[in-house]
């Protein structure tokens, strides 16, 4: 088969783990023996500028050993404003369907959102050369940035929710993460039957076991400290209050660090009251080969989802987590998908979002006890082989996607 792939990031820009998952999906589906050509942006997430080494055209094609590669300029802008961010992609999904209409004829026609806007090229390309139109959507878009606030105008929300609902309706199929996200949307389109869940992967040969002494701990001065990591996107979704208040509340104890490792839109935020704790560490995204190190660092890890977040959003961490072999206590609405797999793994415990004091309770509970620690990250390892792997999910996507076309 001959895909067409439209995603908002691709290697090298890897610190936005859509970029993690549309590359590696990418390159497994190449590996099946399929050709794909990619549209995306030029590489921009980490410093929400486009990275110097890419600058110079709005446009940059490459051919490769699965197909090719199209970059569009990102329009980049702040990310904690919607509405520019909207505008942003908005352009760039104008700039990205133009560039994809003199492509080969494809079979199917793949996009990723969010961003949305993505969907409505996706969907308007796929009628051009009358193939499937298959949406992937990773974080349901405008629930997130409506439950946190970031998206409030009544014209605007029921835009984006009309626009929404009919790119589900337009959609050959639409794949979400979880069977929360399938519920979600299968109650926004005229045909349930449409919405497939597909889990993203655990890749394990990318993230490993290591020993707790790694090179990060000693570059970090980190010692024989517990060390409490949340590790990757700092953003308004998570509610680093609760490290915040942790990091406070365990300030005499000099055997325990706080590590917050990665970069976004709350990172400033997070810096301004980090600063002065002692026993907070903040550091930026180390490269994706030190993944396992950085990860085999922590005693423990931590996941931070606002409430009622996990329905429309999947914390695809977890993953990294449970591969890495390490507990993990999330913050997170309890029944959603991933307090589900928290619980059947055993790899560590949940809690209400945003609720402080169970928090900090449970936190000095499993801070108490290194032993049982590191016999949940033993389970949580145990339980790697029952998720997918790269190789799955594209075989998945194959099924899909034949299915599909012989509709």
């Amino acid at each position: 088969m001959r895909i067409l792939v439209l995603c908002p990031h691709f290697a090298p820009d890897l610190h936005a783990a859509t970029g993690e998952v549309m590359t590696e999906l990418v390159e497994s589906l190449a590996a099946r023996g399929h050709t794909v050509d990619v549209v995306t942006s030029l590489p921009w997430y980490r410093d929400h500028d486009v990275e110097p080494a890419w600058r110079g055209r709005p446009v940059k094609s490459e051919t490769t050993h699965f197909g090719s590669v199209t970059r569009v300029w990102p329009f980049p802008t702040d990310k904690g404003s919607v509405i520019a961010r909207s505008l942003a992609f908005a352009a760039q999904t104008a700039l990205s369907f133009g560039v994809a209409l003199p492509k080969r004829r494809p079979d199917v026609v793949l996009a990723m959102s969010p961003p949305i806007f993505f969907g409505s090229a996706a969907r308007w390309l796929a009628a051009r050369f009358r193939v499937p139109f298959v949406f992937n959507v990773q974080d349901i878009f405008p629930d997130v940035a409506v439950d946190l606030g970031m998206l409030s105008n009544p014209r605007a929300i029921r835009f984006a929710r009309w626009l929404e609902r009919s790119l589900y309706d337009a959609a050959d199929a639409v794949t979400v993460l979880s069977e929360d996200q399938a519920r979600n949307v299968r109650a926004k389109t005229t045909d349930p039957s449409k919405v497939v869940t597909i889990p993203n992967f655990v890749d394990t040969g990318r993230v490993a076991r290591v020993d707790r002494h790694t090179d990060y701990r000693r570059s970090h001065n980190l010692g024989d400290e517990l060390v409490v990591m949340y590790s990757g996107n700092v953003g308004f979704s998570q509610s680093f209050h609760l490290v915040q208040a942790a990091a406070a509340h365990f300030a005499d104890r000099a055997d325990i660090r706080f590590v917050i490792n990665g970069e976004g839109a709350a990172r400033t935020e997070v810096d301004r009251w980090a600063e002065p704790l002692r026993n907070v560490i903040v550091s930026d995204f180390a490269p994706r080969e030190q993944v396992s190190d950085v990860l085999g660092t922590a005693d423990l890890h931590l996941i931070l989802l606002s409430k009622g977040l996990a329905q429309s959003s999947t914390p695809s961490k977890l993953y990294g987590i449970l591969a890495a072999g390490r507990p993990v206590l999330a913050s997170i609405d309890l029944g959603s998908e991933a307090d589900q797999i928290i619980g059947r793994s055993g790899a560590g415990r949940t809690v209400p979002p945003d609720d402080a004091d169970a928090f900090i309770d449970v936190l000095e509970d499993l801070l108490s006890d290194p032993a049982e620690l590191a016999a949940m990250g033993q389970k949580a390892y145990g339980f790697v082989d029952q998720l997918m792997t790269p190789d799955q999910q594209a075989q998945a996507y194959e099924r899909l996607f034949a299915q599909l076309r012989s509709m």
